[in-house]
């Protein structure tokens, strides 16, 4: 039997509140031979207090009765978290059309007036009450996908580096923030073999569950086959290996999900400062050399990883000095949505170009500026960064 079957047969807890005893004694009897149990209170006060000290499926409240009227308890049941999923059936003698429209705008579910049909009667109460177990169920699936979802980003975040190394006369920092539960965008920082640097930023089309699988894919398949380089192997020939076994296994194996990924990766050695690197279709990382206001950019040279089987992507070299900063980051971060439009770049130019600035200190200043410009408006995509600085 399914849960929904199940549900649907249950027997019910429901409260009756009417202030005359011969009107809870005749819907208690109307009740019970629904097969469902039932309590009673003599007014709004005492079934506000049974409705806090015990879980109720559906309440008969009465519209007119003393100290606490009918409208009262319902406007204030409705304004309780803990009570306003709780379907209300007003029960009143009273047949207007005003009374009516007041109780379905205080969020009463249905009513009844008196004489009670016997028929009506069931009908609204087991009308209410398939409405409830309808919710019920919803929130309970919600409920474990909001379990499962949470053990998804927590195994996602274990892909992302616990630490970034740490290299002396070299800043590296970087932060991932999903705009969802789980993020298509991540980056990664290893030590190679022989002392160098390998370091990535990548952006899985898309966002979600699916963007987040291929992320883990992408960046497993990145870092295990750089790891795997022999030592007479040059860094261009490490990253031209890597990136072409990853296109291609992408491409092949799962090229009918139809999923890419743009990506920047390099490998610097620390110890002269050469880096080289290989930009997939991803946006073009900034370099700002000492205390220039001009910057670099380091352009795209190949589509992104996963489009096509045999793509070429050109490996190409720079030189980072003293002073100098390297922002690499998803677009997520330029096209971040607040009142004023897209964030942009020139935020992220201006913030580069104040030299002096640490690897963590830059990151911090643009997520400042980003939290800023976005308000409370809901994450548009994910936002990865990542800088590199000499010191």
């Amino acid at each position: 039997m399914s849960d929904a079957d199940t549900a649907k047969n249950a027997s019910a807890h429901l409260l009756v509140v009417d202030d005359l005893e011969v009107n809870r004694d005749l819907l208690a009897r109307r009740v019970r031979k629904l097969g469902h149990t039932v309590v009673f209170a003599e007014n709004g006060i005492e079934a506000l207090e049974r409705l806090a000290a015990e879980t109720v499926d559906l309440v008969l409240l009465d519209i007119t009765m003393p100290g606490m009227d009918g409208y009262e308890a319902l406007s204030r049941m409705k304004a309780d978290p803990a009570l306003a999923h709780i379907p209300v059936v007003m029960v009143t003698a009273i047949d207007g059309v005003e009374s009516v429209v007041r109780c379905l705008e205080l969020g009463a579910d249905d009513y009844v007036t008196k004489p009670f049909n016997p028929v009506i009667l069931r009908a609204r109460i087991e009308s209410s009450l398939a409405k409830k177990r309808a919710a019920d169920l919803s929130l309970k699936l919600l409920q474990s996908l909001s379990r499962e979802m949470a053990i998804a980003q927590r195994i996602q975040l274990g892909f992302l580096p616990e630490a970034l190394p740490e290299l002396p006369g070299w800043e590296i920092a970087a932060s991932c923030a999903p705009a969802k539960q789980v993020s298509g965008d991540f980056f990664d920082a290893l030590i190679l073999p022989g002392g160098n640097l390998a370091f990535t930023v990548a952006d899985v089309c898309d966002k979600g569950v699916g963007a987040a699988l291929y992320m883990a894919l992408f960046r497993s398949l990145l870092r295990a086959i750089a790891s795997e380089g022999s030592a007479d192997e040059t860094p261009a020939d490490t990253l031209a290996r890597t990136t072409a076994f990853t296109n291609d296994y992408i491409a092949t194996v799962h090229g009918r999900d139809n999923m890419f990924a743009t990506v920047f990766t390099a490998i610097l050695n620390p110890a002269n400062g050469r880096m080289d690197y290989i930009n997939a279709g991803h946006d073009a990382p900034m370099i700002r050399r000492g205390s220039a206001t001009e910057l670099e950019r380091l352009a795209p040279a190949g589509l992104a990883l996963g489009m096509m089987e045999g793509g070429v992507h050109e490996v190409q070299t720079i030189e980072l000095r003293a002073g100098d900063a390297l922002f690499a980051f998803s677009d997520g971060l330029t096209e971040a949505i607040g009142e004023s439009g897209p964030f942009g770049e020139e935020r992220v130019i201006a913030a580069l170009q104040e030299a002096g600035s640490g690897a963590a200190a830059l990151i911090a200043r643009i997520g400042a500026e980003l939290a800023t410009h976005v308000g409370d408006a809901p994450a548009h995509d994910d936002v990865t960064m990542l800088c590199l600085t000499v010191k």
